[in-house]
């Protein structure tokens, strides 16, 4: 059974605080195709994605609710910034290329998928074939214990990871690398499959540690299981009817009138965009691909420009809108504390492989909360992305002397120690409440 959308947000909540509208927006948008995938053949072509645009400052969670979105239903996902892509006639990557982009994903989560189904089978060949590689290594060393005597013991160092830095000489496949025909395009040739069908495989002999021999076995064992063809086809499927693309910066080609200079190109992008978001048919190297009901999700800060700069038929594609605000100072108590990944817990994992043992009282996640609302009223608003500048220069001294080779180290960081640590910032942030 599909999430519905109260659980989708529900695991958004885990890694994003805040911004329900847009959590909300996104998970209607991603029950939408679960019902539409429901329905017969002649109801489904008919219904198009209602793609979305997200408004709101950096830092404040577009980007990571369309990453999580995609990633919580196994979906294939990019995120492409709009200020990279060039008129056509301009010198620079052409829009098509966010499709080429996106199969190419689509088809390497299907492999992923496919290599991961034959892993335990294809490991005990590599393995076997490492055994006899390392027997005979061994052989030739002394030729005085029996050869089932000398397996065993091999298998066995193999099984408890004793053998994984030691140096074996192997063959393996010479995989030759594609060449592009033309740059940017994404249009590849591959001489080795080529003359593959009447040529015997090449094959070169490498000296790697075990565990990376284990791991280049493995997979060329796995491809012998599992069909190219169907994969590609898979990959390219998925892509048409699952395909998340998150373009990013979109307000930087909107239109921005009597705000500034000549907008060189600006609307020529959005009017080479639309055919994509409308629905046409991209030429990849899998295979011709439909964009109908991929998921487009844009976003910018619109400090600037407005979305109605944007063209009316860009606008068109975009029906829902949705704004996330700016991050207050309960916010940041909650990312640093409540998120699965909250950068405290990231920043004690971390320091925990050097022997430090990091915990934060109450006081100064609260402390380190308002210095970083602070910091963004004062200058620049860059959302969350203000904590990691803030615990960087908090943890500077820990991280710099914190070496591995001393005894365990207990650090709590309470409020006094924040006031240390960060003074410079406190007294500017006190500065300036006295300016005018």
């Amino acid at each position: 059974m599909e999430l519905s959308p109260k659980q989708v947000v529900t695991e958004l909540d885990k890694y994003i605080i805040g911004q329900d509208e847009a959590k909300k927006a996104v998970a209607i948008a991603l029950r939408n195709r679960y019902r539409r995938s429901m329905l017969s053949d002649k109801e489904r072509e008919e219904i198009t994605p209602k793609n979305i645009i997200m408004k709101g400052p950096t830092g404040v969670g577009k980007t990571e609710i369309a990453r999580r979105l995609a990633k919580l239903v196994k979906a294939p996902f990019i995120k492409v910034e709009a200020t990279k892509f060039t008129e056509v006639g301009y010198v620079g990557r052409d829009v098509e290329s966010m499709i080429r982009d996106l199969a190419e994903v689509a088809v390497r989560l299907v492999k992923e998928e496919k290599l991961a189904e034959v892993e335990v089978k294809s490991r005990a060949a590599a393995e076997k074939k490492i055994i006899e590689a390392l027997v005979l290594s061994r052989r030739k060393q002394s030729s005085e214990t029996p050869e089932s005597v000398l397996k065993s013991q091999i298998e066995e160092e193999l099984k408890a990871g004793k053998l994984d830095n030691h140096i074996l000489e192997i063959e393996v496949a010479d995989e030759p690398k594609p060449m592009e025909i033309m740059p940017g395009t994404g249009a590849e040739i591959n001489i080795g499959e080529i003359f593959g069908s009447f040529m015997p495989r090449k094959r070169k002999k490498r000296k790697l540690t075990v565990k990376e021999a284990l791991r280049i076995l493995t997979l060329e064992e796995s491809e012998k299981h599992i069909d190219a063809d169907a994969i590609n086809s898979e990959g390219l499927r998925r892509a048409e009817q699952q395909g998340v693309i998150f373009i990013d910066e979109i307000d930087k080609i909107a239109s921005r009138g009597a705000h500034g200079g000549p907008d060189v190109s600006r609307e020529g992008v959005q009017r080479d965009i639309l055919p994509i978001v409308e629905g046409c048919t991209v030429m990849t190297k899998y295979g011709a691909m439909k964009t109908d009901y991929i998921l487009f999700i844009a976003s910018g800060a619109f400090h600037v420009s407005a979305i109605s700069d944007l063209i009316p038929e860009f606008q068109g594609r975009f029906p829902v809108h949705v704004e996330l605000g700016s991050l207050t100072a309960e916010d940041f108590i909650k990312i640093l504390t409540q998120t699965e990944n909250a950068i405290t817990r990231q920043y004690a994992a971390m320091l925990g492989v050097d022997n430090i043992a990091l915990s934060f009282d109450d006081e100064a996640i609260a402390m380190i909360a308002e210095i970083a609302v602070n910091e963004n009223n004062a200058k620049e608003d860059i959302g969350a992305r203000r904590l990691h500048a803030v615990m960087e220069k908090l943890l500077e001294d820990l991280s710099f002397n914190a070496s591995g080779d001393h005894p365990l180290v207990k650090i709590k960081i309470d409020k006094k120690y924040v006031s240390e640590h960060l003074s410079d910032s406190i007294k500017q942030n006190d500065i300036k409440k006295y300016i005018l």
